[in-house]
């Protein structure tokens, strides 16, 4: 577990993040709902959470009895949870606790955030709020999933999905991108970005779940796409098309969309696009707010372009990620 933990301080007026912690839960996913939800952040100057954790039983095994856990709230530390992370583990087919699956449906009803790593999409889909609703969970599971909750959209190509109040995340490690993806949600790109560098983790993966699906190894793995991504990102204000990165690259164009298929799980025109998004984001955050010169500068051309896009990538628009993110933000 993470040291600098907050599960003791509770500042009023501070969202409150609970993880509920059932038998054979997975310790991983734990780790990455402490490590990104539960650490003070002295290099922000505030504490972005109120965190803690709750459990039905005083004592609590972990997985493959790993380690027991006591000393935790009770489950009706959930009942208080503006966020409620749902417990997870390998065995998808053996049901969770009736109390356990009820604290998530109250939760659910009085609005809560509800969020499943991993197995976890299984405890909601158990729990009855992902019917109608869309969710991922680990490839893996997919086919036991689709059969088990034929109800739910299973996106199973993705390494989370957001469906508003409630989130998953696929494999474990999609545990960081969907807690990062979280916090750009409460906090801005900013704060992601340093609670990012904390953890030495990417702020934003691209691609989905296909890149991790198991397959032959080619003979000759086709070159890594990072130095073009790198120089990319530094002219993110030019005009930049899908030839351009294929010259830099020294292929032609249909290679280096085979190349981004296979190594990033999207097209070469979808990454420049969420490339110069964040950097939009960045720039009213740091307190550009003529909108004509973030779009030049972040390369959207725009402001009509920025709003359009902002609008349809982030679901709000320049002038209300400004109220909200930028330096004058309460």
């Amino acid at each position: 577990m993470a040291q600098e933990s907050s599960q003791t301080v509770h500042p009023a007026g501070v969202h409150r993040v609970v993880v509920i912690v059932d038998e054979n839960s997975n310790p991983f996913e734990l780790g990455c709902a402490t490590e990104v939800f539960g650490l003070r952040r002295p290099e922000i100057g505030r504490d972005l959470y109120d965190f803690r954790l709750c459990s039905p039983e005083p004592r609590t095994l972990m997985r493959d009895g790993f380690f027991t856990l006591t000393g935790v709230a009770g489950l009706e530390a959930a009942d208080a949870a503006d966020t409620l992370i749902v417990p997870n583990r390998p065995n998808t087919e053996t049901p969770h606790r009736p109390a356990v699956l009820d604290a998530v449906r109250r939760a659910h009803a009085r609005g809560a955030r509800l969020v499943g790593f991993c197995s976890g999409a299984f405890t909601l889909a158990e729990a009855g709020v992902l019917d109608g609703r869309r969710a991922t969970a680990h490839w893996q599971w997919a086919d036991s999933f689709r059969a088990r909750f034929p109800s739910v959209h299973l996106a199973s190509d993705v390494l989370f999905v957001d469906d508003g109040d409630i989130l998953t995340a696929a494999g474990s490690a999609a545990a960081l991108d969907l807690g990062l993806h979280v916090v750009r949600r409460d906090h801005g790109a900013e704060v992601a970005n340093s609670v990012s560098r904390r953890l030495v983790f990417a702020a934003h993966r691209d691609g989905g779940q296909r890149q991790f699906v198991e397959r032959p190894m080619p003979d000759l793995p086709d070159q890594s796409l990072a130095p073009v991504l790198a120089w990319a990102q530094e002219h993110l204000d030019t005009p930049l098309t899908v030839a351009d990165l294929a010259a830099r690259a020294a292929v032609s164009p249909a290679t280096l969309h085979r190349r981004f298929r296979e190594q990033l799980g999207t097209t070469p025109l979808t990454w420049l696009t969420g490339e110069r998004l964040a950097l939009a984001c960045r720039l009213i955050e740091r307190g550009e707010y003529r909108f004509e010169t973030v779009a030049r500068r972040s390369g959207l051309g725009t402001a009509a372009n920025l709003r359009a896009l902002m609008r349809r990538e982030t679901g709000i628009t320049p002038s209300a990620y400004k109220a909200r993110f930028g330096p004058e933000a309460p």
